[in-house]
């Protein structure tokens, strides 16, 4: 797929993420990839805040789930194995879910809590 893509930070961190807005774009997701560069990830962006789901079924990295609020706050944060289907879900109504490789979070010691900065979580 050719999605736009957006520039986020955390703290001195910075993400280039393409975005995935309409419904195939939101159900494809990062299937069928077999590669992402450690800089780069998918920023899902969801009409309004509610409970979000994501599983890895047709997912051939193992990533890292990161539920966000409108504001830009992670709620909280998921490690998702390739190929499975075991549902990984937002604890609050979130607004957008961000994925990236496995790890991302944990080797800069981002935490629920932290802020992502970006156009989109401007008010």
């Amino acid at each position: 797929m050719d999605l736009p893509h957006a520039q986020l930070t955390i703290g001195m961190y910075r993400l280039d993420v393409q975005v995935a807005r309409a419904p195939q774009e939101l159900e494809t997701g990062l299937m069928f990839r077999r590669q992402m560069p450690s800089h780069e990830g998918m920023l899902f962006v969801f009409e309004r805040p509610g409970v979000q789901c994501f599983w890895m079924k047709n997912t051939f990295l193992p990533l890292t789930a990161a539920f966000i609020a409108a504001d830009g706050g992670i709620v909280n944060l998921a490690d998702m194995e390739p190929m499975t289907e075991d549902n990984h879900c937002s604890t609050k109504p979130v607004r957008y879910v961000l994925e990236v490789n496995q790890g991302w979070f944990a080797q800069r010691h981002i935490r629920a809590g932290a802020k992502l900065s970006g156009e989109m979580f401007k008010p």
